[in-house]
Parts: C-alpha cells; structure tokens; sequence
C-alpha cells in the first residue's frame, strides 16, 4: 500500500522549493498543510486501494463504448465531488485559483495512488487551462464550469499515425460553416482517456487544417470538439460526429484508456463531419495547445516522482521484512532482513535520493511558474525564463528517476519483483511511458539545448549556474556545478559558432547532468533546514549520501559533452 508522504512534500515546498514564509507568498501553509494532508488521504485511503484492479481489469471497449475499471467511475466521481478537479482552476469559472505548486504536490499523491486514474484529471486541467487562455467568452461560459467542477473531461488530440512527434504532418482537416462552427475530419491515435463513462461529457482540442492551411506547423488550428453538443440548458444534448475505434493494448497503465479517435464519418448523424469550435485563431492552434503541453509536461515529471515515492516505499516495506542471509558475517542464529545487506542499503538509498531530488525539481519548476503568474514586467519574465528553462528538465529527468528507481524497486524484491502479485513489476510497467509521452525526452533535451540555454544570449542559464555555484561551494558539490557550467558554455559556443548537430549529439546526457546537479543542491539545501520536525538528520545524511553516489557522474557527463559527438558522428556508418 502507500501512504502519502505529505510532511516531506510540505517540507520541500517550504524549505526547497518557495513557500519561505516571509508573507511574500500568498499561499498560507496551515491552508497547505491542511489540503495535502485531505490529498494525501485521499490518494492513500481512496485511490491507492483501486490500483491494482485497475491494471487487471483495464479500461474495455464494447461497440464504441469504453468501460473503466471496476470502481473508477465512483472513484473519480467522488474525487470530483471533493473539489478536487478545481484546485488550480480560475475562481472566475468556479475553481479554487490556488498556486500551481499545491496542485503539483496534490496531483503527486494521487499519481502514486494510480498514475492511470489521474492520467483523467491531468488532461482535464490542461484542456481547462488552454480554454482559458485562448477561447472565446461564449466557450468558455458554456464549457469551463463543467470541466472545472469535474463534471465533464478533457483531452488533447495531436497524434496520427503518419505524424508521431513532427506535428507539422498532420493531415486532419477542417472545415468552415457559415455559423461560426467547423466540421472535422480525420483520425487520431494514443488519445488517454478519450472516451470513458467517468462523466457525462467529454471536450476534446483537436489540432487540424483549414483548406487554405500553410505546409508544416504555421498551418495547424485548434478546435473544441465536445462528444455530445450541449443544449439550451448548457446539459449534453446531440451526439456529436465522434467515436473511438479501438483501445490500445499498453505495457502499462492499463485502466487508462488510450483511443484511436475517428472525427466525422457520418456514424451518429446525417451531415458528415464533427462540429468544433476555433480555440484561438486560425493556423495558430500550436501555440494555444502549448500552453496545455508545457503544464502537462511538469505534471509528467510529477508522475515520475510519484511513482519512484511508491516504488521506494514498497521496495523499503519489503526490505525489512523478508529476511535472508546473515548481514554482518555472523554465524548462526536467525537470517537477517535484507535491508541490513550494504547492498541492498544502497540501492535503497538511492532510490530516496533520486525520488527526493526530482520532487525537489519539479516543485522548484512549479514554483516558477507560479512566480512568473503574479509578478510583473522584467520580473515576470525572468520566471517566465526560469520556468521554461526548468520544465524540461523536470519532465525528462524526473520520468527518467520513475523508471530507473521502479526497475531498482523490482531488483529489491529479487524474484518476486518479478512476479504480479507485489505490485513491483506495475509500477516498472506504468512508468514507462511517460519517457515518452508530452514530448519524448529526447525531444525535451533537444528543447532545452537548443531554445532554453540560448535565452538571453545564454545569460539566464549563466545567471542560474551562478546561483547555484554559490549555494554550492566547495568540494564534490561546486565541482559538480563547475562541470555543469563547463558543459554549458561548450554547447553556447557550439551553437554561436553553427554547430548545432554537435550539440544535439549530447543533449541528453547534458540535461542528465542538469538534473543530478539540481538534485544535489537542492538536497544540500533541504539539509541545512531545522524544521522543527526532527528529521535534519536524516536529510543531511540523505544529502552527503547523493553527493558522494550521484554527483561523481557529472565529471563523467561533462567528459561526453564536450568530447562525445564526434566519436558518435564517426561511427554513425554503423546504422546504415
């Protein structure tokens, strides 16, 4: 089972992450504490008990109608019901308008209680968000209350068979009525949760092309599309020309259902074509569904930390209990359990330093993002800066910490991990998508070298390093930091001199490099911190344990960085 770690995730916001509790921040922590202390019960008590029914049973599809798993529905019903689905939401359509921190740290829990339950919510407040930010009034009075309150659902249609990660192949098109409205038409695939009996409703944001659509991504709309039209009274009235074809059979995240989509075929009506409704203008969808992807990316990485919390949780319940060996070298007497083994002690150590850093990460991230919402002018768009430059890599490296501290849970578990029964191997399986979906991480690394380190002529990530420098100081720490920064000045210089290939060769292990220095300080940091709750010294001895385990490998990355592309280049041959 889990059990939600709502004191260290109040601890990182606090100490960590924001929240210094100077009366700068506009969130009070007794309020915080109480709402995640409620979120964490609920994702335990509530959630958590579903899961593995969830994985067993899976979501199912019967002539176009998709069943969730058995419980779910009253499951989200209930979540919904608490309010929950309007935490971040704007007070203006009925949410609670808290900072998106908290609503990270609340959608933490509930992605270790099920990271295929809250798959739903999470599409829902990125469909809630580009509304909000693109859509008209009229759409926005008809739609947000329902989506805010949980009542209806949301989802992001991009993908097509033809067009994976390169959006600008998109061939789903679109056309204008004289009414205002649009027809749609066309196909799309690994829509989560794009069809279910959670909810009454369900709004999806479809990218298309309008026939007079320039080539690429400079030609790609956004439209509303709702399964059912709603009527004079705002309730679901016609079907709309919408269905799903089939559900994909996943490694993983089973009770999430993941939809082929199939937008007017004449199946629910006599004119072809799903009615939708432009989400900002036309050829300038991308940029409004962004605004969904670059949130939903961070909530990502928030899935990473989750399940790496349940995973260390579960693997650490099972090390003190199974007993085997004598740790020590003693002879005789009763077998020890096998955490008393120093191998497997590091390993779960491990899994605690890589879970910890990468919620540190990804809260850091939030709390830009909430800074950059409630400051103004250069201010703002420094943690506009800050929160672009972060989120990529807390969605790569935080996804990335998911798996490779849910493959260590199972190790733990020795052959049992292996085994259904312990819950290991589902929480190896869930993790590993989200590596891959929002956005690959190669793609985030791809991002972050190429868009994120050139802001301001390099400037912001100059001014970033420094601060760390500084936090760091001496030692394994400031010699981590020193090798970021070596790092970073190789790709600036690569880039200025038009070199750009030599750099994308080694993004990803630049962005791993990022993140296992952001993890070490902010881990120092948390040490340094009495919080009056006793555990200093647990955090402390956490944070020389990463530094001495983790940080060596940054001298290692900063060596591939700046030396590895050309062998990568000169043996490239290899794979024709």
């Amino acid at each position: 089972m889990y059990t939600a770690p709502v004191g260290e995730i109040l601890f990182t916001l606090q100490h960590v992450a924001g929240m210094a509790g100077d009366g700068s921040d506009p969130l009070d922590e007794t309020l915080a504490a109480a709402i995640l202390t409620e979120a964490g019960r609920f994702a335990s008590n509530e959630i958590a008990p579903l899961a593995a029914t969830g994985d067993r049973a899976g979501a199912t599809l019967a002539d176009g109608v998709v069943t969730a798993p058995p419980g779910w529905a009253a499951l989200y019903r209930a979540w919904a019901a608490a309010g929950w689905n309007g935490l971040g939401a704007p007070e203006a359509h009925g949410g609670q308008g808290l900072p998106h921190r908290l609503h990270v740290a609340a959608m933490e829990m509930w992605n270790s209680g099920s990271m295929a339950f809250a798959l739903a919510p999470i599409l829902t407040t990125g469909a809630i968000e580009a509304i909000d930010r693109h859509a008209t009034d009229a759409l926005k009075a008809l739609y947000l209350p329902k989506m805010v309150s949980g009542e209806w659902t949301g989802t992001m249609n991009l993908t097509e068979p033809q067009a994976g990660s390169d959006l600008g192949a998109l061939s789903a098109r679109a056309e204008r009525r004289t009414d205002g409205s649009y027809r749609l038409f066309g196909q799309k695939i690994f829509i989560t949760w794009g069809e279910h009996d959670l909810t009454e409703n369900i709004v999806h944001l479809v990218l298309a092309r309008l026939p007079d659509a320039p080539e690429g991504t400079r030609g790609i709309s956004l439209f509303l599309v709702p399964k059912f039209l709603p009527n004079a009274e705002g309730r679901p009235g016609a079907r709309n020309d919408l269905f799903c074809h089939a559900i994909e059979r996943k490694l993983g995240i089973h009770g999430s259902p993941t939809c082929t989509m199939i937008f007017g075929d004449g199946r629910f009506g006599a004119e072809k074509g799903a009615v939708g409704y432009l989400v900002g203008e036309e050829h300038r969808g991308l940029a409004c569904m962004f605004t969904m992807m670059n949130n939903a990316r961070l909530t990502v990485g928030t899935q990473g930390v989750a399940i790496a919390e349940v995973a260390t949780q579960k693997a650490l319940a099972y090390a003190r209990e199974r007993r085997q060996g004598r740790a020590g070298g003693e002879k005789g007497g009763p077998m020890s359990p096998i955490v008393a083994h120093p191998d497997i002690a590091r390993t779960l150590l491990l899994m605690k330093a890589l879970t910890q850093g990468a919620r540190a990460i990804t809260y850091a991230c939030a709390d830009a993002i909430d800074r950059a919402g409630t400051e103004t002018g250069d201010r703002a768009r420094f943690w506009q800066g800050r929160a672009g430059l972060m989120t990529p890599i807390a969605k790569a490296f935080a996804t990335d910490v998911g798996v490779d501290v849910a493959s260590m849970g199972i190790q733990v578990h020795g052959g049992m991990g292996f085994i259904e029964e312990t819950g290991a191997a589902r929480l190896y399986r869930d993790a590993r998508i989200a590596p891959i979906y929002e956005g690959t991480n190669g793609i985030q690394a791809i991002d972050l070298v190429t868009r994120k380190l050139t802001l301001e002529g390099g400037g912001h990530v100059r001014d970033f390093i420094a601060g760390l420098a500084g936090a760091a100081g001496e030692g394994r720490l400031g010699e981590a930091v020193r090798a970021l920064s070596d790092a970073t000045e190789h790709l600036l210089a690569l880039q200025a001199a038009g070199r750009p290939e030599e750099a994308l060769a080694v993004a990803t292990p630049y962005l791993r490099l990022f993140g296992l220095v952001l993890s070490g300080v902010y881990l120092t940091r948390g040490g340094s911190v009495d919080a009056g709750d006793g555990r200093q010294a647990e955090r402390q001895a956490l944070a020389r344990f990463a530094v001495d385990w983790l940080l060596p490998e940054t001298s290692a990355l900063r060596a591939v960085v700046t030396g590895g592309a050309g062998s990568l280049d000169a043996a490239r041959f290899l794979l024709a």
